[in-house]
């Protein structure tokens, strides 16, 4: 009797530990919402939490050689401003247009004495609740362009700008410099095309900031 009991009872067992289970997956995804407090949630967890968005999530990092977890585009761009306020002067970027570096780039053009940039400063006045917002590089900039379509569709539900696609709103500065030229010119970055446009530095132009997600 006591070996047909435990027969069954292991049956149970087994069966219990193969069944399936549901766990939540609380990984951060692409689309997810960055929260002031650091937070990303899913959209409908968002909405329930009464938390505020500062951004949306649009790429993972995967590289442990690469600063942070992945990037949140900013909910809204930046008024139009010159990417510095005179010519002549290298304001230090990397100048290369497949670096993941615009956090660096972005310090670097606050940092250089011999020029102001309104670009930088405008970029640091939005900084709040520890979250530090920057101009992305051409190389982020594409990443962005990669997932447009369902950025647009958060951005809106969340009250953001969206990225544009009129040939005469599309255009963004990048904080990458043009190689050989940097004294005098900087990378735009069109979100209606993809495409990269070589501009000076004194025209304004818009600017869609970018944060680095850390742990």
């Amino acid at each position: 009797m006591r070996k047909i009991l435990f027969i069954c009872m292991s049956a149970v067992l087994l069966t219990a530990c193969d069944s399936h289970q549901e766990f939540p997956d609380t990984g951060m995804k692409v689309g997810h919402i960055l929260c002031t407090d650091g937070q990303t949630l899913p959209y409908a967890q968002y909405k329930e939490s009464g938390k505020e968005a500062v951004g949306v999530v649009f790429y993972l990092n995967r590289d442990p050689e690469t600063e942070g977890k992945g990037y949140a585009v900013y909910l809204h761009e930046l008024a139009p401003e010159s990417f510095a306020d005179s010519i002549g002067v290298n304001q230090g970027t990397s100048a290369d247009v497949t670096a993941l570096d615009g956090n660096a780039n972005t310090f670097a053009l606050f940092d250089t004495t011999d020029v102001s940039s309104p670009l930088a400063k405008s970029v640091f006045d939005i900084w709040s609740y520890r979250q530090s917002a920057y101009i992305p590089s051409v190389a982020q900039m594409r990443l962005l362009y990669g997932v447009k379509e369902d950025m647009n569709h958060y951005l809106e539900l969340c009250g953001g700008d969206l990225l544009p696609d009129h040939p005469h709103q599309c255009w963004y500065w990048t904080s990458t410099e043009v190689k050989g030229q940097q004294t005098a010119k900087a990378w735009l970055y069109s979100v209606g095309s993809g495409a990269m446009q070589e501009t000076p530095k004194l025209q304004a132009h818009k600017a869609r900031a970018i944060i680095t997600i850390n742990e």
